[in-house]
């Protein structure tokens, strides 16, 4: 699965109408590309050819499976390394570029390239820590100077670099401690009074010379008492611990939130409840105050297959979503409660509910609920209303348990994303596509009602694929991959089934599914993941990414693309799921 390590491992050579053009060539090296360009210490090759003669890859003969596919790793120095396949009289040469992680010092006196920090503006308030960070040579002296201030910068102990998150599905989760020839210093300051303090000078001087480079990013402080106000326009912005795409989710913030602005790094905004988001998925209110508001009643009714809980604000604020087996938390920010009555009756879904003001600043409301499995929830504003939809858990009948409940398909990739590619070149996309089909036909037979994200190869954006999931609130949504490995994975060695879930509400038929299946076929576990992945969000809904094997993997490949193995995946999911109802009732 391409888009789950953030790789884009095999787009760079087939397109479906090429994958499965006639007639396959005999010899294919379908990974890696002729010039790749890695950061790992090694690298495998995927591809196939006729199993009556030997592959050689540098002379050395590669082990392979029956029908001829192959996927050895082989070690990469630094710099270019060149490799020869060889199949009879055919060869293949490929060069694959290990590049370093390490800061590089120019050849003369001067920092290393892109290593000072802050790289982008700034904005902080007044009495924060303001951190600057510079690469260069040891012995070194170092400082900044900002406005009338001169800091000194101290060189630091080697930091651990900490491995990509992707290298837990490789098993080579470790951190590293690499002694180089340079060195990271850092130093930091306040600064107590509102002012735009423009770009750092950064100093550098070594055996008597001297350099200077101004920093890229400008400071500034920003005055508490007129802190811009923020509007969120995105239907759920994306709130996040940090100023980068790197850091991770938190609850997103529904359409119409507002929040004072504590802090920039360049494009990112710090909230003032110590999120941070991206300004593009915001507007500024001009004039506006600081948002803040009371709460008194908290309104109650059930609808259709749902609880809906309202929260009447005086304008829309930051929230938060917890949950835990018997417990559904919504934390308010910058709301003090002036509550005295809350109705709540006897309800399928909650037995109490519980409040606090936590600290002046934030409610909690506690849903103590009756039942471990939950359904998924739904959090938006109705103007300045906070309106909380709990799902009720569907109709399960006991002698035909999918008997008219709604599932929900997601065959993987299609159109333009292959996906991952198998050793002849065969795309992910295409057994994702067939193996849901004959999933929903299994299902149909047991009664449910599917919903397919697509029935034919086309494009389906990941944006477009979430919202069929918001609109169509199934009782569970299915996403179907085929998996593949980053460049330092073991492709002639890992394979097996996996699950991904990301809400709570899904662990439950992540881990049932996984043993099931595993159990069932007897097929190698890869794992159960935590994964934040675009088919795993959903919070409306049950969501689980499955992992049905390796496309990657020479030998499992040969069951990828076997129409019986194929038939059987598709009963057995479909057994596990029917199972998993029965439980779940």
């Amino acid at each position: 699965m391409k888009k789950l390590l953030g790789l884009a491992i095999f787009s760079f050579i087939f397109t479906s109408s090429l994958a499965l053009a006639q007639p396959q060539p005999s010899f294919l090296v379908v990974y890696p590309p002729a010039n790749h360009q890695t950061s790992t210490e090694k690298i495998f090759f995927i591809g196939t050819a006729p199993p009556d003669a030997p592959v050689l890859i540098n002379d050395r003969q590669i082990n392979r499976s029956q029908a001829g596919h192959f996927a050895p790793s082989f070690p990469l120095k630094l710099g270019e390394n060149v490799f020869k396949v060889r199949y009879q009289n055919q060869e293949r040469e490929i060069k694959v570029t290990r590049l370093s992680t390490q800061p590089q010092l120019p050849d003369g006196l001067g920092f290393a390239k892109d290593s000072l920090t802050p790289a982008v503006d700034i904005a902080r308030l007044p009495g924060e820590l303001i951190c600057f960070g510079a690469v260069a040579p040891p012995q070194a002296n170092v400082s900044v100077k900002l406005a009338n201030q001169t800091i000194p910068l101290s060189p630091q102990s080697p930091e651990a670099q900490l491995p990509a998150n992707s290298s837990i599905l490789t098993g080579r989760n470790q951190a590293t401690i690499s002694n180089t020839n340079i060195r990271n210093y850092q130093g930091c300051t306040t600064i107590t009074n509102a002012a735009d303090l423009g770009q750092p000078q950064f100093s550098l001087t070594l055996n008597g010379q001297t350099m200077t480079e101004a920093g890229k990013g400008k400071v500034e402080i920003i005055a508490p008492a007129q802190l811009p106000v923020v509007e969120v326009t995105a239907a759920s912005g994306v709130a996040r611990t940090g100023s980068s795409t790197d850091h991770s989710r938190l609850t997103p913030l529904p359409k119409g939130t507002r929040a004072s602005v504590t802090g920039r790094d360049g494009d990112w905004l710090r909230l003032d409840y110590g999120a941070w988001i991206n300004s593009k998925e915001t507007k500024i209110i001009p004039g506006a105050v600081a948002p803040q508001t009371v709460i008194r009643s908290v309104g109650y009714r059930q609808l259709a297959g749902t609880t809906e809980i309202r929260f009447p604000l005086q304008m829309p604020v930051p929230v938060s979503v917890e949950q835990s087996d018997r417990n559904f938390t919504l934390t308010l920010y910058n709301t003090t409660a002036q509550t005295d009555t809350i109705r709540l009756d006897d309800d399928p879904l909650i037995s109490r509910l519980d409040w606090q003001q936590v600290n002046p600043q934030q409610v909690k409301y506690t849903f103590n609920l009756k039942k471990l499995q939950q359904w998924g929830y739904n959090l938006k504003y109705d103007n300045t209303t906070l309106v909380l939809s709990l799902r009720h858990a569907p109709n399960i009948q006991s002698r035909k348990p999918l008997s008219g409940i709604k599932i929900l398909l997601d065959p993987g990739h299609g159109g333009k994303e292959s996906g991952a590619i198998g050793p002849t070149g065969y795309p992910e996309k295409d057994v994702n596509l067939v193996v849901s089909k004959l999933l929903r036909d299994e299902l149909v037979q047991r009664g449910a009602k599917v919903v397919m994200t697509r029935e034919d190869d086309r494009d389906v954006s990941l944006v477009e694929r979430q919202e069929i999931i918001s609109k169509e609130q199934p009782a569970i949504a299915l996403s179907i991959h085929y998996n593949s490995l980053p460049d330092n994975g073991d492709a002639e060695k890992t394979k097996g089934f996996g699950s991904f879930w990301y809400h709570p509400q899904s662990h439950n038929p992540a881990v049932f599914l996984q043993n099931y299946v595993v159990n069932k076929l007897r097929k190698p576990s890869y794992g159960v993941f935590w994964n934040n992945l675009a088919l795993t969000r959903p919070s409306v809904a049950p969501a689980v990414l499955l992992e049905l094997g390796f496309m990657s993997n020479p030998y499992e490949f040969e069951e990828v693309v076997n129409p019986e193995e194929q038939k059987k995946m598709a009963k057995t999911l479909a057994d596990g799921v029917t199972e998993w109802f029965k439980m779940a009732k």
